[in-house]
């Protein structure tokens, strides 16, 4: 079966640069088709012959019908013609060899959403007015390349044609050179590491190794997002989520934050989890004048020039663990938290900057009265530190218990490091 790669964008504003992509892509020996999302009278380009796939066409995959995304109501269209176009995507996966989009804000947003839903692996850019800035929003935790415009996409022009150029070819390379997906030969799991945590995460690895491919994400904002995306395509058998700081970022305004959905999955998919305290004694911050005036008298570490960690206070520390409590009381499935007493990262050991027991029991103290514990979940306190090989044996120890007792088989010696 022939496959296209589909280009994407508003044809009411951006026809010429759809057909220029086109014409590109058919050079370097790509099929392709151009998919029109406008939202506006769909009878002005139905009949257009540049345009293969008509907005009309796209509109039908919506749930309740075309109606819902020509509704003269911009904010709410484009939003409706996103779901469409992710329905259409999803029911003619298999005809896709790769996707390119263009766009300025409405229109990145308006494909990047549906650029999410397909899998990894398949290729995915984005050029767009708006790569330039924070493209957190647009990317989340996919495979989504984005490339600056420069200039508007307001018709062609030498500038345009050379970015639109490029840009098809970039797809053409990703699309003539397709390597053949990898297929883990093991069980996958999912681990979440952050710089203070890097210790216990290898220690880990190195056991878990022998019995497991483990893809290890650092939770920088995105990371725990990629991670539960791979949990809910039932792509791993288990996750060990030992740092979460993204939460802290989340609550107290950092700008490594997770979504509020974060461990949603967990919940959701009942998959095997097990985690942990890791880099919760810390939000992070870009450079010393980017740091909210609110927090002006706190305790900081400058961990480079573009990166300031403030420590959580006791108050901070139960909200987190109040926080974490009620996400998994929706867990059905094996959860254990793991509780390191001695410490949630790096510098949060005797001698270094955030070491502070008030903070890590106001954690505890929260987690506790919070968490409706029962056999299968569990809290579990240890008196070392996160970083520590007693601890790491524990995490070991813990997860292969609860993975034999599902009836998952592994080699590796529990508790063994």
């Amino acid at each position: 079966m022939a496959k296209f790669v589909y280009v994407i964008g508003t044809a009411d504003t951006k026809l010429d640069e759809l057909v220029w992509l086109k014409s590109c892509l058919h050079a370097a020996g790509v099929d392709s088709h151009i998919i029109d999302v406008s939202t506006g009278s769909p009878e002005a380009l139905s009949e257009n012959s540049k345009i293969d796939i008509p907005s009309s066409q796209i509109a039908e995959y919506h749930p309740e019908g075309s109606k819902a995304v020509f509704c003269n109501e911009r904010g709410r269209a484009v939003t409706a013609m996103s779901v469409a176009l992710t329905r259409f995507l999803r029911s003619t996966s298999e005809d896709i060899s790769g996707l390119i989009g263009i766009g300025g804000s409405g229109g990145t947003a308006l494909i990047t959403s549906a650029m999410k839903s397909m899998p990894i692996g398949i290729p995915k850019l984005m050029v767009s007015t708006m790569a330039s800035g924070n493209v957190g929003g647009y990317v989340g935790g996919v495979d989504i390349a984005m490339l600056y415009t420069v200039t508007d996409l307001s018709g062609l022009n030498y500038l345009s044609r050379t970015i639109l150029t490029n840009a098809a070819n970039m797809i053409a390379g990703a699309v003539n050179h397709v390597v053949a997906p990898d297929r883990a030969q093991k069980p996958v799991l999912g681990l979440t590491m952050f710089g203070v945590t890097t210790p216990c995460i290898n220690q880990l690895i190195t056991v878990l190794n022998e019995q497991y491919d483990p893809l290890v994400f650092h939770a920088t904002g995105n990371g725990g997002t990629s991670m539960e995306g791979l949990v809910e395509h039932g792509e791993v058998v288990g996750v060990i989520d030992i740092t979460l700081t993204e939460v802290a970022d989340l609550l107290f305004g950092g700008v490594l934050a997770c979504p509020e959905t974060r461990l949603d999955s967990i919940a959701q998919t009942e998959v095997l989890w097990v985690g942990s305290a890791g880099a919760l004694d810390m939000v992070n911050f870009g450079e010393p004048d980017s740091i909210p005036e609110r927090y002006a008298q706190r305790q900081f570490v400058e961990h480079n020039a573009q990166v300031t960690l403030m420590r959580t206070t006791p108050e901070e520390n139960y909200q987190l663990g109040v926080w974490i409590g009620e996400k998994l009381n929706q867990c059905n499935g094996p959860v254990s938290f793991l509780l390191p007493e001695g410490g949630f990262s790096a510098l949060d050991a005797p001698g270094q900057p955030f070491y502070d027991p008030d903070a890590r029991r106001a954690f505890a103290d929260g987690l506790e009265k919070t968490v409706l514990q029962t056999s299968r979940r569990r809290i579990i306190k240890t008196p070392h530190h996160i970083n520590a090989p007693e601890f790491a044996a524990l995490v070991i120890e813990e997860f292969n218990a609860v993975m034999q007792h599902q009836g998952t088989p592994h080699h590796s010696t529990p508790g063994k490091l």
